[in-house]
């Protein structure tokens, strides 16, 4: 389920979104807490990342990643925007009473009942082990090669399963790479969905800064005392032989290894 913008004909329809596609409404109380911001410092207070402050207030909502109700059918009660993080999530009303938070997979609607555990079935939105041969009870389910799965028990992410030998599952991940996990760990099927939020276009500078980034400056733009170029009257040359970082360090040419340097 794709998110679509309507036509930003006004300045607070610029970030509307389609509320077919997406429910917009205040999440569970019980499954949110406050979350500080720190803006890119530390402890101390010293500025460690630069270009980072001013976001929008936040509720961070308690996800499940374990997703280890097992044999306990839910319910998808709702499609919920989450601003934590670039997928949207769902919450999932189960039987017994409790709720809980989960990743959006591309493809689930409203109404849609899912589970988890060995007896689960080969459906978007279910959780199982990747072996049928598991110490946690049943063995007659799997997850077949090819599957593309998401949310797995060692590394959180979408891959796909391509070979399984031994105790170990090889699974691909979107960056090509092979990683080698066990068959014991729990995977949910199918793939995190908002794949277009990439494509997404803010629109203006304002926008920006609700999401917590700063603006970006160069360095011959500053006053001396914030970056090695700055100062001067009007626009001058940095004054230096090469450029720098705004450490003093150099920002090109520097050699980080010596050459036929033995490799440990």
């Amino acid at each position: 389920m794709a998110e679509r913008l309507k036509h930003p004909t006004h300045n607070w329809r610029i970030h509307s979104r389609d509320e077919e596609s997406l429910k917009l409404k205040k999440p569970c109380k019980k499954l949110t807490f406050g979350k500080k911001s720190i803006n890119g410092r530390n402890k101390t207070g010293t500025i460690t990342s630069r270009h980072r402050g001013g976001a929008h207030k936040r509720l961070y909502r308690k996800m499940d990643f374990r997703r280890d109700k097992f044999n306990i059918d839910g319910r998808i009660a709702s499609i919920e925007y989450d601003p934590n993080r670039n997928a949207s999530i769902c919450l999932v009303n189960y039987i017994d009473g409790e709720k809980r938070y989960i990743l959006y997979v591309r493809g689930i609607k409203v109404g849609d009942n899912i589970t988890s555990g060995p007896d689960a079935s080969i459906s978007v939105g279910n959780a199982l082990p990747l072996s049928a041969e598991t110490t946690r009870g049943s063995t007659s389910t799997k997850i077949p090669l090819g599957t593309t799965i998401h949310n797995i028990e060692l590394k959180s992410g979408k891959a796909k399963v391509v070979a399984k030998e031994g105790r170990l599952a090889t699974l691909r991940l979107p960056s090509s790479e092979l990683r080698l996990v066990s068959q014991d760990c729990l995977a949910s099927i199918g793939r995190v969905g908002n794949i277009d939020f990439n494509n997404k276009n803010l629109k203006k500078a304002g926008s920006k800064r609700w999401l917590g980034k700063r603006p970006t400056v160069r360095g011959s733009a500053m006053n001396p005392v914030d970056h090695p170029h700055g100062g001067g009257e009007g626009r001058t040359s940095i004054g230096r032989k090469r450029p720098s970082t705004p450490w003093g360090h150099a920002a090109l040419g520097k050699k980080i290894m010596e050459r036929n340097a033995e490799i440990p």
